[in-house]
């Protein structure tokens, strides 16, 4: 397997864009790797992202690429075939990936987490799976919104009856990414008659068996390319040894599972933003009004300015969640604040420069068009930015109370 550390010291890939800020703050491995993703996302993931978004189709060639870099198991512990790096070291490889492709950055997050999920909480059996999900061979989707259930988790109606040897799983899944493509899918379900979160278990289920059927694709407004789709289960059958973690117990996974999610989340809205910096600048730089670059107006600088100045602040935000995580400190309240500003602020960004860009950004012939539809979607998934504000305002309440 290809890696992405160097056999020798390599230059490192620094752009005069606000990355500067904390280049300085990372380690030689975290920079190493940051490097690596920034030259296969600009060789390889750029030129097809605009494809990838008009055809709307997997990509299978750059998702088994990344597996071949060794990306799906960076912050994995060696024992599992991973490089047993940090989470920051994730969130670097995810805004670089992202910058190029939203769609591509999403589709990186996938593997990482189900790695995660099943080192943490899974069996001997389920365990085992973590190697070909780290080789690319094997896709996992998760599967836990619901038509009727997004923001409130907890009060999912997928049901899994218990039988000999066994549960029945029975009800619908709603946006489940990477679902049209899946091998496996980790299944959120009631197994209790208690409160919501005192009744939820996961269960692995093979998306291929009798009793799983996959609705037509998603039609969305952006990050195309990742197979969404509904799941349907009608009696599908999941063997005992098939729950992950306790049963009744998995809401308390979940929630952790998506506290983890929102610096991944938060680090493709960064991916976005600084893309839309960067195509605003350049453009500015060429695009003439009046026989001057529209760069030279201050109207245009403003908008440039504010972009750069809240670029900055996100990645601050995010690296200081990280490094958080990794030390083993209370870090809620941060990936909350994170994902909800830098989620945010890419909104604007995008919208920012698609206005510099005037009537040529409306186009699809630039990427500004896309940057915007894309980063629309991070203002709601993993939890809306409602639900994060809802979030941190309880985690300042108790912190004060405390």
């Amino acid at each position: 397997m290809a890696t992405w550390w160097p056999t020798a010291r390599s230059p490192s890939c620094e752009r005069n864009e606000g990355v500067t800020l904390v280049s300085g703050l990372l380690t030689e491995a975290q920079r190493a790797v940051r490097d690596a993703a920034r030259r296969f996302a600009d060789g390889e993931v750029g030129p097809i992202a605009r494809r990838i978004d008009q055809e709307d189709r997997f990509p299978r060639k750059i998702y088994k690429a990344m597996a071949e870099l060794g990306f799906y198991g960076l912050s994995l512990g060696e024992a599992f075939g991973g490089a047993g790096m940090d989470t920051l070291s994730v969130c670097l490889v995810m805004e670089e990936l992202a910058r190029n492709s939203a769609s591509v950055g999403n589709a990186f997050a996938i593997p990482v987490e189900a790695a995660l999920f099943l080192a943490h909480h899974g069996n001997a059996a389920q365990r085992a799976l973590i190697a070909p999900v780290l080789a690319g061979e094997l896709i996992f989707a998760n599967a836990m919104t619901e038509p009727d259930h997004g923001s409130d988790a907890a009060g999912i109606r997928t049901r899994a009856h218990k039988v000999d040897g066994g549960w029945h799983l029975n009800g619908v899944k709603a946006w489940v990414t990477l679902g049209g493509v899946a091998d496996r899918l980790l299944v959120f379900a009631r197994t209790g008659h208690g409160p919501g979160h005192n009744a939820m278990s996961c269960f692995l289920v093979d998306a291929h068996q009798d009793g799983v059927t996959r609705g037509k694709p998603e039609e969305l407004l952006g990050m195309h390319g990742l197979e969404d789709c509904q799941i349907v289960l009608q009696d599908a059958f999941v063997p005992d040894d098939g729950v992950v973690g306790p049963v009744d117990g998995a809401f308390k996974l979940a929630m952790d599972n998506f506290n983890f999610s929102r610096l991944l989340m938060s680090s493709l809205a960064l991916g976005v933003a600084q893309a839309a910096l960067e195509d605003a600048v350049a453009y500015a730089r060429t695009r003439k009004q009046f026989n001057v670059p529209i760069l030279t107006f201050q109207a245009v600088q403003f908008m440039i300015a504010d972009t750069a100045t809240e670029t900055d602040a996100a990645r601050l935000l995010i690296h200081h969640a990280c490094r958080l995580h990794d030390a083993g400190l209370p870090y809620v309240r941060q990936a909350a604040q994170a994902k909800l500003f830098t989620t945010d602020m890419a909104q604007r960004a995008a919208t920012r420069s698609l206005q510099i860009h005037g009537g040529n950004g409306y186009s699809r012939e630039y990427r500004v068009e896309r940057l915007f539809r894309d980063a629309r979607l991070t203002q709601i998934y993993e939890g809306t930015n409602e639900i994060q504000r809802l979030i941190i305002a309880r985690q300042v309440e108790q912190e004060m109370a405390a």
